[in-house]
């Protein structure tokens, strides 16, 4: 797999992603202009850092799109970022979500100015929790964001 920024000519690939129920299951819901305008904050911010932003996860041999994942400031804190992902339904169970949160917390912590890294999830998603453990991220309690109750995981520099 390669984790990689996303090309503007990559939009709908992008936007299709979030059409299958089964991917924004456990999701915040967004309306498809939300997500595009997300999408193109993220190429705009690849200008600005390397270490927060949206990237595409891409099979190496066959260029097939795998999935989204992120680095953002947690709660406008920059010194916590909080990883998030979701992938394509055909390629869950293969081990990629964990191979690709082992990644993106070693780049989140290539920053010096990363003392924390988090990540939050439904109750629910049991797998993305499992992925989460793997990847070294402890659960510590749950989480309110809006009206949704969240599982809360955190790994502090070591």
């Amino acid at each position: 797999m390669t984790i990689r920024e996303f090309s503007p000519e990559e939009l709908e690939i992008y936007l299709h992603h979030f059409t299958d129920e089964r991917v924004t299951l456990h999701l915040p819901k967004r309306s498809r202009e939300e997500r595009v305008t997300i999408f193109n904050i993220a190429l705009s911010q690849y200008h600005d850092t390397k270490t927060r932003g949206i990237w595409g996860m891409f099979d190496t041999d066959t260029g097939d799109f795998i999935g989204s994942c992120l680095l953002r400031p947690f709660n406008g804190d920059d010194a916590i970022m909080e990883l998030g992902y979701s992938t394509e339904q055909k390629y869950w169970g293969r081990g990629l979500g964990t191979e690709m949160a082992l990644a993106i917390v070693e780049h989140g912590f290539t920053d010096p100015a990363v003392n924390e890294i988090v990540a939050v999830t439904t109750f629910e998603n049991e797998a993305s929790q499992r992925v989460l453990l793997k990847a070294g991220l402890a659960r510590e309690g749950n989480l309110k964001r809006g009206d949704d109750d969240l599982a809360f995981f955190s790994l502090k520099r070591g």
